[in-house]
């Protein structure tokens, strides 16, 4: 009797085992650490200094539902390109790839994310049931083709990041400022700049371009696209942050904050640097180099970038809390 009900509690344990790495697996092949994209979706109340339960949960609705969109096409995209990336040395150990989530499973759920995340939100909004449909159709055209189209696809890269802080301030009924959208645009493209930079540089060490558009760029063109960019930046979050004179930021103390942006956009380009990168791979594998090829692995293993990030949201918020106290205008 003791035996038989060892069996079964072995059994058991077994059972919630391997049920417990089949959901490891479907996570995964979810690219969680992708997410972090999508917290642009809660610059808009922020930007409009516009932090209450409301706005925080009507953005956390958003980020929830992106997350969902952003997950779906990747599950999408790990279906479609399945044999390609089975002979990569490093996209092979993907959970679809490496045959650990079947095609089949990867295929409803790319479905439900997707449905799910396209139902909710034009439950919850037109304007953000518009702003998720337009994200989706704009990664369909740009895995499609204008992801092979030199720079139409940093423009892509960059119209996903503006739609997602404009799918922040639908969820939350903000209206943005024509200079948050422009800084949004401005530092998207420095993104999608900076990620084609660090892409080419490291195609260049192995010898080989993974992406067919890459040999339309070369470091010095996207040099001078980043000049651009870079200088676009800058100057569309100085004008916000001067305040409502410009109509602005609700307040000219948010120039405090400039410090903390110029500091972010210079380190993030020493992490492009071609030289950066080619004294770091010296010792390392090339597959670790080049993080800005990846900007959430920046915002999660960067510790400048990560503090940077974190003084700049406390400084926020300390404005925030002395204007509403009357200290300052």
């Amino acid at each position: 009797m003791d035996s038989r009900r060892t069996s079964v509690v072995e059994k058991s344990l077994t059972a919630i085992a391997t049920n417990s790495k089949k959901s490891a697996y479907y996570l995964a092949a979810m690219r969680p650490r992708q997410w972090t994209k999508n917290l642009v979706v809660f610059a808009a109340p922020l930007f409009a200094f516009s932090i209450n339960v409301q706005s925080l949960l009507g953005s956390l609705l958003a980020f929830v539902l992106f997350c969902c969109a952003s997950s779906g096409f990747y599950l999408i995209n790990d279906i479609v390109d399945v044999e390609s990336d089975r002979q990569h040395p490093v996209k092979c150990k993907r959970p679809i790839a490496a045959g650990l989530v079947s095609i089949r499973v990867a295929t409803v759920m790319a479905l439900l994310l997707l449905g799910g995340a396209l139902i909710f939100g034009w439950l919850r909004s037109p304007h953000l049931g518009a702003a998720i449909t337009a994200y989706a159709l704009l990664q369909v055209a740009y895995n499609l083709r204008l992801k092979r189209m030199v720079i139409l696809d940093v423009g892509a890269i960059a119209t996903g990041f503006v739609l997602r802080a404009y799918a922040g301030a639908a969820a939350t009924s903000i209206t943005l400022s024509s200079w948050f959208l422009m800084c949004t645009a401005m530092l998207a493209l420095f993104l999608g700049i900076e990620k084609r930079k660090a892409e080419l540089r490291l195609a260049q060490l192995k010898g080989n371009k993974p992406r067919s558009v890459l040999k339309y760029y070369s470091l010095p063109l996207l040099g001078r696209m980043e000049n651009v960019v870079t200088t676009g930046t800058v100057l569309t979050y100085a004008l916000w942050s001067s305040g409502p004179y410009l109509h602005g930021a609700p307040t000219s103390w948010m120039l405090l904050t400039l410090p903390f942006v110029l500091y972010g956009i210079f380190r993030y380009q020493l992490l492009s640097d071609p030289q950066q990168i080619s004294t770091y791979s010296d010792n390392h594998d090339p597959e670790e180099t080049g993080r800005s090829e990846r900007p959430e692995e920046v915002l999660l293993k960067d510790l400048p970038i990560l503090i940077t990030v974190i003084g700049w949201i406390i400084t926020c918020f300390l404005i925030l809390w002395l204007r509403k106290q009357g200290i300052i205008e």
